[in-house]
């Protein structure tokens, strides 16, 4: 299975972290969290590392060049940081397969591996790792309805009243539909086109999509003190 990883954003709350790098390649625990991502992806049996970059991508172009662990990597320009559907739609011609979507801001430490396996039993059109938050904190994610079957019937991208707190976590499998609607997106009134909106294209065309509740952890980097708690878990987890 080939996998993207989606790292052009500035990382603008991390700063001064992010100056002069993009916010993958900040540190936790020694080590660029696109690193991270990287080996998780590789340890799923990623065939081919698509990776979309923007801001200062020469950093990260030049840390890992074309290859990871005998992974070749490919890198697509994102020229401007639009939402996550935009930066999907710089790989289309990259993808010809079922592939692992990953956003290079994140560390994981939970079951990836059942989303794939979901992914690979071509029950579903696409499959998500998802997370129960507080009801208080829902509002700040993509919102998961699901049926009793555990499937996604709607995704609602940061939603002032959410129907429920399922949110999704930065890690997806899809098959290539998922290009088709993107293309059809429309801005959200943030301006971006949102990968919410185009998963809800799918599931109007009549897809399935599976919900994998996470069991685990994962830390979404996007202000300092997240790095300090990532890298608490990690410590606690390598102590183990």
């Amino acid at each position: 299975m080939q996998a993207v990883v989606l790292a052009a954003g500035k990382g603008t709350r991390l700063r001064p972290l992010t100056e002069d790098k993009p916010k993958g390649m900040v540190e936790v625990d020694g080590k660029p969290i696109l690193t991270h991502c990287f080996d998780q992806l590789v340890n799923l049996g990623a065939e081919k590392l698509v990776v979309v970059v923007g801001y200062k991508k020469e950093v990260i172009i030049s840390h890992y060049d074309d290859e990871y662990r005998g992974v070749p990597i490919t890198y697509a320009h994102q020229r401007e940081q639009k939402g996550l559907a935009h930066a999907l739609l710089t790989v289309e011609d990259h993808i010809d397969e079922d592939f692992m979507l990953m956003l290079g801001d994140n560390i994981f430490n939970a079951n990836l591996s059942d989303v794939v396996k979901r992914q690979r039993e071509d029950r579903a059109d696409a499959a998500f790792l998802v997370e129960e938050v507080e009801w208080d904190e829902a509002s700040r994610y993509g919102v998961c309805v699901t049926n009793d079957y555990g499937e996604i019937t709607e995704v609602i991208e940061k939603p002032e009243e959410p129907p429920s707190n399922l949110v999704m976590t930065g890690f997806y499998t899809f098959t290539p539909a998922i290009f088709h609607a993107c293309h059809l997106v429309q801005p959200s009134n943030r301006g971006e086109f949102e990968i919410s909106e185009a998963i809800d294209l799918l599931i109007r065309s009549g897809r399935t999509i599976d919900a994998i509740r996470l069991d685990g952890w994962r830390m979404d980097i996007g202000y300092p003190e997240d790095r300090d708690e990532a890298e608490r878990r990690l410590s606690e987890k390598t102590e183990d």
